[in-house]
């Protein structure tokens, strides 16, 4: 007979607000804490057809969370999985995690993917165990704002230009055609040339050769950093010929993050050896850590 206790799931609510800020509020002390007691109000406040936000109930209380969303016709996201810690390893992750999925499979969903620290071994286990395979791995690279930067490179807001770059380039291949989604931050999608015409805007650089590199800006945002408000640019994929290129595609990030208002600008790069060696050629800043990106078939569901 099984000790393990009884777990429902069902869509999260407003007054799960304390339960759930309980058990997710010192997920990562050592990086200040987690997101989800940001977020939470928010995530119940617009669930809705294309997003769902759950909670495992034991004995009626939240000990557990996590939320699917929608972002194509046939890719769905998963993410801010929790479970409180007196419930790990008692099944809580697996159920909230199937839910998800049947959900985003009932929308049409095929695959759903989701992203995890390099370092966070036990998040990376969990997925795995939940049948998530390997698919990308990714970094920041992190040009500093400035409306100076010249770029030696010819420079183009043309998505059609940016389509033919990215398509033909290693990074296509390296993060599996996969560029950070227009609407949901943290969220990779497949990288198609009308969500690139919805960018708010796209950069090429290019020579009388052809294009040599392009990257797309997905949004503007507020982050806090030393216990300051920044103004932050973020680029959904970076990919060039070679470093000289990159130098360019980089001071016309620099520009375009300048122009529009940023601090601060970061442009998600394929973790390879190639990639982040001619950043650091090119001599611009790179993240400490990269991270993964898994993702689940869901046409068994």
């Amino acid at each position: 007979m099984s000790d393990r206790p009884e777990v429902t799931v069902r869509q999260a609510r407003h007054d799960d607000r304390e339960a759930v800020v309980e058990f997710t509020q010192d997920t990562w002390p050592e990086l200040g804490g987690d997101y989800i007691p940001r977020v939470f109000e928010e995530w119940v406040e617009s669930d809705g057809e294309t997003q769902r936000t759950v909670v495992a109930v034991v004995d009626g209380d939240p000990v557990g969370i996590c939320q699917g969303v929608i972002l194509s016709d046939h890719e769905a996201w998963a993410q801010g999985m929790r479970v409180a810690p007196d419930y790990r390893g008692e099944g809580i992750s697996p159920t909230l995690t199937e839910a998800v999925f049947e959900w985003a499979a009932d929308r049409g969903a095929t695959v759903c993917r989701n992203m995890v620290f390099s370092w966070n071994a036990a998040g990376l286990g969990q997925s795995r165990s939940m049948g998530f395979e390997p698919l990308a791995e990714f970094r920041w690279v992190e040009p500093s704002p400035d409306e100076a930067a010249a770029s030696t490179l010819d420079v183009l807001t043309d998505p059609t230009a940016a389509w033919s770059a990215f398509h033909a380039s290693d990074a296509y291949r390296e993060l599996s055609g996969l560029g950070l989604d227009l609407e949901e931050s943290w969220a990779l999608a497949e990288l198609t040339p009308d969500r690139l015409a919805d960018a708010e805007t796209t950069l090429t650089v290019a020579d009388d050769d052809g294009v040599r590199g392009m990257t797309y800006r997905t949004r503007t945002f507020q982050r806090e950093e030393d216990g300051e408000e920044q103004q932050w640019a973020e680029y959904g994929v970076g990919s060039w010929s070679d470093h000289e290129a990159l130098q360019s595609l980089a001071a016309a990030v620099a520009r375009d993050a300048a122009e529009a208002g940023a601090e601060k600008a970061r442009m998600l790069v394929p973790e390879t050896p190639q990639h982040v060696s001619d950043a650091a050629y090119a001599r611009q800043s790179i993240s400490e850590e990269p991270d993964f990106v898994l993702e689940r078939d869901l046409t068994r569901y």
